[in-house]
């Protein structure tokens, strides 16, 4: 896109529904770039709006037609909106020029930098905040979008000169109302990686089969001196590349890896040891500071990807022990009472089983508590209902909350829960469901016990779940109990 500005001024662009993750990244990226931002929203609540705040921008706090009336040069609207929103309604009518967030990042950013899409149901996040701390540490001052809040830098998001790599989370997920694309189709990456393909998103893929062709597609924009890497251990990912146009690398655990790890199996103080070979031959010995099969994956791939791009084993090895991770993804939240409160970001039956076993690998011996809020638009729904059964299966205690709008799902398509706690009972799980927070809350205070940890499991902020257990521990400090 050619950006059209009156002369004197910076180009103007306005992000409607600023508050999403993705779109408050990319507010982020047009500050750095010398744009005016300004955006709007709903009325947002931490820490999403600690993330809008800190861009020291203008944002209305509900849509209105007016919020458009200083006249931007592009607006860029949110995934999450569609028709009838009173600004998506005044942009047509008034005929503005708008865009999609992919698209801006396409033009805006990507277009000029050499784009590493991170894609995949699972890990995605991980990744990419992995693989741009590696590059930051090996000197290559990548430019990023990270779709959640990584520890090891001040945002989510850093534009990176012309040049140089542009580590993004590329997501298979529609890009908006006008494009029902997979986001990462905006991408020009010149490495993919491909953590895994599962069925997600049953709101806009009928089947695993669609999903499968989106990737395929995707994959057709890598030059033919570009990668893909892809996870070996994944029969999705691995699948996948037989369609590559582009040169190829896995990874994983698998014999056939080219890049390969070992790992025993256990973790200490959330640390796990790996020696990494390449094509058969040790590379590097890592000390990884992630917990769990999967995030050892992600490890590797973000390894791959740095490796290609030049670093070496002695850096990233160096290197490794210092990544902090990323904000809800096993992040200990909370110790209170002797009992360990983790947050966590799974919402896929996949992501539920390895968390799960991540913990258990973190905290050997320990009971185990998972909470988790059916949110996301397929796990509200039956279509895993067996799925989820079998995730669960590592826990000791299981609390499932309250289906998100629960109203707008018909009743013959909604997650059972009353069939589900049956089931896991009937494999000497304990298990509960609740249609409010505060028994659960009132249930794990009540029975939980020194050296219990707490896994809290959703996509979203499980009714202020977090707030509850921190608030509940600072008055039991508060009486010296």
């Amino acid at each position: 896109m050619e950006m059209i500005s009156s002369v004197g001024r910076a180009p103007r662009v306005h992000f409607v529904g600023i508050g999403g993750t993705a779109m408050v990244a990319g507010a982020r990226l047009a500050i750095e770039a010398g744009w005016e931002v300004r955006g709007s929203d709903n009325l947002l609540y931490p820490p999403t709006s600690h993330m809008v705040e800190a861009l020291g921008v203008s944002v209305a706090t509900r849509y209105a037609a007016e919020n458009l009336d200083w006249d931007p040069d592009v607006v860029v609207i949110g995934n999450a909106l569609s028709r009838g929103n009173p600004e998506v309604e005044a942009v047509l009518q008034r005929r503005l020029r708008y865009v999609s967030l992919p698209e801006w990042l396409k033009e805006e950013v990507l277009r000029e930098r050499r784009p590493i899409v991170i894609c995949g149901t699972h890990g995605k996040t991980t990744t990419t905040a992995l693989t741009a701390f590696l590059l930051d540490r090996a000197g290559y001052a990548p430019g990023f979008l990270v779709g959640g809040e990584p520890l090891d830098f001040p945002h989510s998001a850093r534009l990176g000169a012309k040049g140089a790599p542009f580590v993004i989370e590329g997501d298979e997920y529609d890009t908006a109302f006008f494009d029902k694309r997979a986001k990462f189709f905006h991408y020009l990456p010149e490495i993919a990686v491909v953590t895994s393909i599962e069925f997600d998103h049953g709101d806009i893929y009928g089947d695993l089969a669609e999903i499968e062709i989106a990737f395929q597609r995707m994959l057709r924009q890598i030059p033919k001196n570009g990668w893909l890497i892809a996870c070996a251990d994944h029969p999705g990912a691995a699948a996948l590349t037989q369609h590559a146009f582009s040169r190829v690398a896995t990874y994983g655990f698998s014999e056939n890896a080219d890049w390969r790890g070992e790992w025993n199996g256990q973790s200490t103080g959330g640390k796990a040891a790996m020696p990494v070979y390449r094509s058969g031959e040790l590379w590097a010995n890592l000390d990884a500071p992630l917990a769990g099969r999967h995030n050892l994956q992600n490890a590797l791939a973000a390894v791959a990807v740095a490796a290609t791009l030049g670093a070496s084993p002695e850096l990233i090895q160096s290197a490794m022990p210092h990544f902090r991770g990323v904000r809800r993804r096993m992040e200990v939240f909370l110790e209170a009472n002797g009992m360990v409160f983790v947050d966590d970001f799974a919402h896929h039956p996949t992501a539920i089983r390895e968390t799960i076993a991540a913990a258990r690998s973190r905290w050997p011996g320990r009971r185990l508590w998972v909470l988790f809020e059916p949110r996301s638009n397929t796990m509200v729904t039956n279509r895993f209902q067996r799925e989820i059964e079998e995730a669960f299966a590592g826990a000791d205690e299981v609390w499932l909350g309250p289906i998100h709008r629960v109203e707008k799902i018909p009743e013959n398509e909604r997650l059972d829960r009353a069939a589900l706690v049956e089931r896991l009972r009937a494999s000497d799980i304990s298990a509960y469901c609740a249609d409010t927070i505060d028994k659960i809350v009132e249930d794990v205070l009540a029975r939980g016990r020194e050296g219990d940890v707490v896994l809290i499991m959703s996509n979203g902020a499980f009714g202020g779940i977090y707030e509850r257990f921190r608030e509940a521990a600072s008055s039991r400090t508060r009486r010296g109990l």
